[in-house]
């Protein structure tokens, strides 16, 4: 969820003076992002796991490309599959619903699996994880498994591709 106006705008300006402090008010996203206690304990042991609260610069970067992208949803034209915890405390779901009914795009898929946190694929019980993998390669076999159609695999990519045209080449006479 987007902070209040006046947190943004007071730490953006702060952005320019300490933009290495560590001062942004954040829950412990390791707490709320894995279900199970022994991948939260996991990911704390981990020397290459960052577990500090965000650097002031990184949070404001990470606010302007979410508002950007949420800005643009309408541009995504490829297919796409979203898969979201019903129970996400880290990302709203109702931002992934807004891509999916927001998107340009005619190939869409939303998942919503009701009772899972935000770590589908790693942070969940293994037989929560296996359920996300089995929607995924399901979606993706579906959109890759060769079919009896006799048209080339070059015209089927251009049903996506946009017209592209080159400027016209200007002659220099020396």
């Amino acid at each position: 969820m987007k902070p209040p106006k006046i947190v943004v705008s007071v730490l953006s300006m702060l952005t320019h003076v300490i933009p290495t402090w560590k001062i942004v008010p954040t829950t412990d996203i390791i707490d709320i992002a894995f279900k199970l206690p022994s991948k939260r304990q996991e990911v704390r042991s981990n020397p290459l796991c960052y577990k500090g609260r965000p650097r002031l610069k990184t949070a404001n970067e990470l606010l302007t490309v979410s508002l950007d992208i949420e800005k643009n949803l309408q541009q995504v034209s490829l297919p796409f599959i979203v898969v979201h915890g019903g129970d996400d405390k880290v990302t709203d779901p109702s931002v992934s619903e807004l891509l999916y009914k927001t998107a340009a795009s005619s190939d869409k898929t939303f998942k919503l699996y009701p009772g899972m946190w935000h770590t589908l694929t790693s942070g969940e019980p293994v037989e929560n994880i296996d359920i996300v993998f089995a929607d995924i390669i399901s979606w993706l076999k579906e959109r890759t498994e060769v079919t009896s159609s006799p048209r080339l695999e070059r015209e089927q990519k251009g049903d996506n591709d946009t017209p592209f045209r080159m400027a016209p080449a200007v002659e220099k006479k020396l």
